[in-house]
């Protein structure tokens, strides 16, 4: 029978606690420098655009407006992740 406790140190299961607090640190840093470029894209976009986005896509309704912000913020994503994982 297969022993899955044997198995766990090969298989990367077992973390030690002082290997653990570097990688949430690095972690941490990589999430706050990708919210800030995120946050600066959109706002580019916000403020590059000739109407109100929030305007467009609440209050009238607009669905293409919003599917392009969307892929916008999909697109940037796919980005910063690849920057962060390089």
């Amino acid at each position: 029978m297969l022993n899955l406790a044997s198995l766990a140190p090969s298989l990367g299961m077992v973390v030690k606690l002082e290997d653990l607090f570097p990688v949430m640190a690095t972690t941490a840093i990589f999430v706050l420098i990708g919210l800030v470029v995120f946050a600066i894209a959109f706002l580019i976009v916000v403020l590059v655009a000739p109407f109100s986005v929030k305007k467009e896509i609440e209050e009238d309704q607009n669905t293409a407006l919003a599917i392009i912000i969307g892929a916008l913020i999909l697109g940037i994503s796919i980005i910063i992740a690849a920057a962060i994982h390089g």
